[in-house]
């Protein structure tokens, strides 16, 4: 029996054997890969269509040297779609629930977007912690300011989407138990809890997928500064 609403989010284990190893390799799993027949099957297609439409959106603001990062953003945006997606099955397990997890990802792929901005243009990117036109007085205090900010970015990213996850994934089984609680005593009431909760699950696949674009795009945002 569940101890607590939050024993969800801990990692199953077999035989003292975290499995988290086998949710965060399932999403490659499922996916097709492209035939090498001229027409392909409707699911690569869509696939196929999803992911260019997908590039082209992620890379047209960014500058030819920005475009060596499409297929990394691309490959972590369907790996984070798919993650939050499967995590919304009954008897799940959602590592993108896991803040360690979101910020290894998160603090990798930030660190490389202000190294290659300290390598190419350190000027430009040093010139982003002091606004244009500050005032001499200000200048200390806006540099530690901005510093702060730019070390926060990484930490914002994985806390973002670990809320956001935890949040709804918990708000799911609440209104859950309230049905089955509800059920024997007021069934009308049960009723529209239920209505209430099929609701809050495709809210919930909506914030699923457009966390994972958020989190992609913030990188791309971030690289934009730094190429």
């Amino acid at each position: 029996m569940m101890v607590s609403f939050f024993d969800q989010f801990a990692s199953p284990s077999f035989l003292g054997v975290p499995l988290i190893a086998v949710a965060i390799a399932m999403p490659w799993v499922l996916f097709p890969t492209p035939s090498s027949r001229w027409m392909n099957s409707r699911l690569i297609t869509v696939q196929t269509w999803f992911i260019n439409r997908f590039t082209n959106q992620l890379m047209m603001p960014l500058n030819v040297g920005g475009h060596k990062w499409a297929l990394l953003l691309t490959s972590l945006m369907v790996f984070l779609i798919t993650i939050n997606m499967l995590g919304l099955l009954p008897y799940t397990f959602t590592p993108t629930t896991q803040l360690s997890l979101n910020m290894g990802l998160a603090v990798p792929l930030w660190l490389a977007t202000v190294i290659i901005g300290m390598r190419n243009q350190p000027t430009v990117a040093l010139g982003h912690l002091l606004p244009e036109g500050t005032p001499i007085p200000l200048i200390p205090v806006l540099i530690i300011i901005e510093t702060i900010s730019l070390f926060i970015r990484p930490l914002a990213l994985g806390v973002r989407l670990t809320a956001n996850l935890t949040a709804g994934h918990l708000l799911i089984q609440l209104i859950a138990t309230a049905v089955f609680v509800l059920l024997p005593m007021m069934p009308t009431v049960a009723i529209l809890t239920a209505a209430v909760l099929f609701l809050l699950t495709l809210l919930e696949v909506a914030v699923a997928m457009i966390q994972a674009y958020v989190f992609v795009l913030l990188l791309s945002l971030y690289l934009q500064e730094n190429v």
